[in-house]
């Protein structure tokens, strides 16, 4: 099909079983009880099939028990007449080669053997089965065979054993098997459907509790089970990932708000001064408004600049060890650091010689971007100078785990940007990084900047593996009040990057 402007358009059908359109308890009863009755189904015909298999060898055991006892008379020439039988279900013959009865029980027929000549095989152990009637027993009769007698007059002691006991034990248990049956899947239905019930109640609960927090304004929690199962793992988890909802929400509406406020700033300062032209008319210094204007686009531009690119950086997709999936380079931090301190006045910014060639893997602009706006930062506070300076490899690790195969194993270079300004105190030192965040004496927006310099920094350094915090230029006993601020920026160290690039 198409949609409209001619394009294709491509859906998935599913089919929904029948099963799939009940609620879940339903599914997982009918599932279990289909199961269960499958099992006790193959379960019975096991047990009938077991159970007839038992009574057959007893049957057998105990007939061939009795030919066996014959068969040692006959052995010794000592059957009597008639042959002593334990039992009154069993009867016993004594046939000779030529199919005459010899000997026979009490109660066996004295004139036909109860075998035919065709189903007779002398000298061999025989199990067969005949009709009642023609041995004079109820029902089936399990007839067996036991050779006797000698070489010169074989023998063969016939015994016959009615199997109506047997057929009726099976019976009583098919019946009880199959009015049992019923009852027992009835049974387990009830107690399978209470027991699903009442392990899907949580999850009802937390279907309530998901649609309260969905109906309502500001933060909420789902309840969390008291047994530690799956359902109370998966609620923990749950009201976790809602605090995260709630706290990215909560950044969000401060981003917004506060991007707001400092957009509204020069759109104010730039209505101003186009009103108050308008009113003056020809006496408008417009030399005067235009730069004016021009400072305040400046800045608007600027802003828009930093806000798009931390809109940038929060949507690209990241490592689990936070650094961004992007392509990098080698970047030597000399040429770099000489690069950046060229597009400022000496004094008041100062590089210090480098020791030599500093590889680090980074994306150049973006590095370019934390040095520029460091040196910025610290221009808007130094008192004397500005310092630059980088120094490496230092061996301990900028962050946990390594990336990239050039890299030296726990290997970093540390850059430094130094001003001899108030600095910053220690208790404020980590608020600095969050978004328009600005201390009391840079709440000046045309000195201080809208506070997203140091945001932009972090951002920037953590997308190549690397880390930065803030000190005091001098420390000492007063640390935490100056003088000066010393950033260092930790960057992962290259051992030779023309192996790798």
């Amino acid at each position: 099909m198409r949609a409209q402007g001619g394009a294709p358009c491509y859906r998935l059908r599913y089919r929904r079983g029948p099963l799939l359109t009940l609620g879940l308890r339903v599914r997982l009863l009918v599932i279990g009880v289909a199961g269960l009755s499958v099992g006790l189904a193959l379960g019975g015909i096991m047990l009938l099939g077991a159970l007839g298999w038992t009574l057959q060898r007893t049957v057998d055991a105990e007939a061939f028990r009795t030919g066996d006892a014959v068969a040692l008379l006959a052995a010794e020439k000592a059957l009597p007449d008639p042959l002593p039988v334990a039992g009154g279900q069993l009867q016993v013959q004594v046939v000779d080669g030529q199919g005459r009865i010899r000997a026979a029980s009490i109660d066996a027929d004295r004139l036909v053997p109860m075998l035919r000549p065709d189903q007779l095989h002398a000298g061999q152990r025989q199990r067969l089965v005949v009709d009642g009637p023609r041995v004079g027993l109820a029902g089936p009769v399990r007839v067996v065979t036991v050779p006797a007698g000698t070489p010169a007059d074989p023998l063969t002691v016939l015994v016959a054993k009615s199997m109506a006991d047997v057929r009726h034990s099976q019976y009583v248990v098919r019946a009880l098997l199959l009015v049992g049956f019923p009852l027992l899947v009835a049974g387990l239905a009830v107690v399978a459907w209470r027991v699903v019930g009442a392990t899907l109640r949580p999850v009802e609960a937390l279907r309530s509790g998901a649609a309260e927090i969905t109906g309502r304004a500001g933060p909420g929690r789902l309840p969390v089970p008291a047994a530690r199962d799956e359902i109370q793992r998966l609620a923990v988890t749950l009201n976790d990932m809602l605090d995260r909802l709630e706290a990215s929400r909560a950044r969000q509406r401060a981003f917004v708000a506060d991007a707001a406020h400092e957009l509204r700033s020069p759109l104010t300062n730039m209505r101003t001064e186009l009103e108050v032209a308008r009113r003056l008319g020809d006496a408008t210094d417009w030399p005067v408004v235009a730069e004016n204007l021009l400072a305040d686009t400046e800045r608007l531009s600027r802003l828009v600049d930093d806000l798009l690119l931390l809109a940038r950086l929060d949507e690209q997709p990241a490592r689990p060890d936070g650094s961004a999936v992007r392509a990098v380079g080698p970047v030597e931090l000399g040429e770099l650091l000489r690069g950046v301190a060229g597009r400022y006045p000496s004094p008041p910014v100062r590089l210090a010689p480098p020791p030599g060639p500093l590889w680090t893997e980074g994306d150049p602009g973006e590095l370019r971007r934390v040095l520029a706006n460091l040196v910025e930062n610290a221009l808007r506070h130094a008192r004397g100078e500005v310092v630059l300076a980088v120094t490496g490899p230092h061996p301990d690790p900028p962050v946990p785990g390594q990336r990239g195969s050039g890299r030296a194993a726990g290997a970093y270079h540390l850059v430094t940007v130094t001003d001899d300004g108030p600095g910053i105190p220690a208790a404020d030192r980590e608020r600095v990084f969050a978004r328009f965040t600005r201390l009391d004496d840079a709440r000046a927006r045309d000195d201080g900047g809208a506070g997203l310099g140091l945001a932009i920094v972090r951002e920037l350094v953590r997308r190549a593996g690397g880390s930065v915090d803030l000190a005091d230029a001098v420390p000492g006993p007063a640390a935490g009040t100056g003088p000066g601020l010393r950033v260092s920026v930790r960057l992962p160290a290259l051992d030779e990057p023309e192996a790798d690039f």
